[in-house]
């Protein structure tokens, strides 16, 4: 069969609303989306599930890649029903055009932020059907001026589905981090989440975990609320890095309702040293797999 008898399949696989993995896999060679124009690597930060902190965390990383790593750094939100990247980065408005009509991302704390949430009222709920979903994906993706960039960080949705599966095939990821509390019922997610995007042969640059413990601010003691250790033992069984602990503590959540990252409103405390840590590793890991690709160039016929 053609080569454009191969890519008629991709489309309708895309439009489906229960995707045949395997058959996805075979035609991903066929139907790789080019890279966003000055952008070097884009990164998925994703989660199985809802409630585990992946927007705060992308929020976190974003901004500690920008200060901590000194990179040119950009986040998307692509969550579209529930975006919160406005409020947690502090921005608000419809953002600006070019002469060719794309949008110029806002900045703050040294990254240029982009969200349906930017385009909507803030209270109005967002009742999309699929199609109108992958449309405004579409336009967040490819109707944004960024400008050059060393990082694009994108805040996933949560779940495997459709959105999922287009972002990872349109935005041609550098590689996905995976979020996930301590439990075990957080971490059967966060493997569904790991297991599609090696389907879709996105590296995974590891594994964070969210909330690890309570550190009591009057006594010390640490309890372990979600449980101990699930990620860290998640990722070794699934072959993949384990990024770090992120403990979870009230100037987390109260930073995150004032628009304020907590790297920049306690850059001392023990949570932004551990997202900084999480920042300079996912650096080297990308580093790691950029010399891969060069030691093996990919062969297309």
């Amino acid at each position: 069969m053609g080569l454009t008898g191969r890519l008629i399949p991709m489309k309708r696989l895309l439009r489906s609303s229960t995707v045949n993995y395997t058959r996805l896999e075979l035609v991903r060679g066929f139907a790789k989306g080019p890279l966003i124009e000055g952008v070097k690597d884009i990164i998925a930060v994703a989660s199985g599930k809802g409630g585990v902190g992946k927007s705060t965390t992308a929020v976190n990383l974003a901004v500690a890649l920008a200060k901590t790593c000194q990179l040119k750094v950009g986040l998307l939100d692509a969550d579209v029903y529930g975006p919160s990247i406005p409020t947690m980065m502090k921005v608000h408005g419809k953002p600006e055009l070019t002469k060719d009509s794309k949008m110029i991302p806002p900045e703050n704390y040294g990254v240029q932020c982009m969200s349906i949430g930017f385009l909507v009222e803030k209270d109005a709920p967002i009742v999309w059907r699929g199609p109108m979903v992958m449309s405004a994906l579409e336009k967040l993706m490819r109707g944004v001026a960024w400008g050059k960039l060393d990082v694009l960080v994108v805040d996933m949705p949560p779940g495997t589905g459709d959105a999922q599966l287009s972002i990872s095939q349109r935005l041609q990821l550098s590689g996905a981090v995976i979020v996930s509390t301590p439990q075990d019922i957080a971490l059967i997610d966060a493997r569904r989440g790991a297991n599609m995007f090696r389907k879709v042969e996105v590296p995974i640059l590891g594994v964070i975990e969210n909330m690890s413990c309570f550190k009591c601010p009057h006594c010390g003691e640490q309890s372990y609320i979600f449980g101990r250790g699930g990620a860290r033992r998640t990722a070794d069984e699934m072959d993949m890095e384990f990024l770090g602990e992120i403990p979870l503590e009230m100037d987390v959540r109260t930073s995150s309702d004032e628009g304020c990252p907590v790297v920049i409103s306690s850059p001392d405390s023990a949570v932004s040293e551990a997202y900084n840590n999480v920042a300079r590793k996912v650096v080297n890991r990308l580093e790691e797999l950029a010399k891969g690709r060069q030691d093996h160039p990919e062969i297309v016929l």
